[in-house]
């Protein structure tokens, strides 16, 4: 019993060691990016997607739907979190320099950056681990899942995490949300968001794949397709 309890601790330390190393590969192998000519031009363009995308706002009545950020997890899930970071980064700062209304908020800027951040760690091709397969019982075929998965961890993490926790708290801050309307501001973007997901996963589901086979396809590179695991 003593062995294999000592057998067990082992194996569990080496897991974690795996993943620590995996885990800190994925900022240094995302900080290489910086080098490399083609990364930061197709990040560059990405951001001027981005901001192009977010003068085209749905408004639904009680918000305005967004998809500025399709562009912002491409960036994350080709080149990782240090390059996702400083795309979000850019995002907000050249978005307040194209259309400056009010004061410069540094506290956004740092919103954008984390936003980036997550989907670089969520959606990184490089990232090595196990693929989720998905096996058919009709036809036997089987389907490598993790890619949609992870874009759904991901969006998850920037609607709860970043839209409606800090975002909220930051609106309600800097006097952008009266404290006695913070309730159904809660609210409305609770609504908002869970609209938004509806919409936003297929979106993921469609162009993450594709602009991820493009970039293969255009810079000839040999990616592995699969994500963090």
């Amino acid at each position: 019993m003593l062995h294999e309890a000592e057998t067990f601790c082992t194996a569990a330390r080496q897991r974690r060691y795996f993943f620590m190393r995996d885990f800190l590969s994925v900022f240094t192998d995302s900080a290489k990016e910086f080098t490399k000519v083609r990364s930061l031009v197709t990040t560059s363009l990405l951001v001027a997607v981005s901001m192009v995308i977010e003068m085209f706002s749905i408004d639904i009545g009680f918000a305005k739907l967004n998809f500025a950020f399709l562009a912002i997890a491409i960036i994350g899930m080709l080149f990782g979190p240090c390059m996702g970071m400083m795309a979000g980064f850019a995002c907000d700062i050249v978005g307040y320099l194209a259309h400056p209304s009010g004061g410069f908020l540094p506290a956004y800027v740092l919103v954008g950056g984390l936003q980036g951040l997550f989907y670089g760690l969520f959606l990184y091709q490089k990232w090595s681990g196990h693929s989720i397969q998905f096996v058919s019982n009709k036809t036997g075929k089987t389907t490598d899942i993790t890619l949609y998965l992870r874009a759904i961890v991901a969006r998850l993490a920037d609607v709860v995490i970043i839209n409606l926790l800090i975002q909220t708290k930051l609106n309600l801050h800097y006097g952008f949300i009266p404290q006695e309307a913070y309730g159904a501001a809660i609210v409305a973007r609770v609504a908002k968001n869970v609209i938004e997901l509806a919409i936003d996963l297929p979106l993921l589901f469609i162009l993450l794949p594709v602009a991820l086979k493009a970039y293969q396809h255009i810079f000839r590179r040999s990616v592995s397709p699969k994500v963090a695991g």
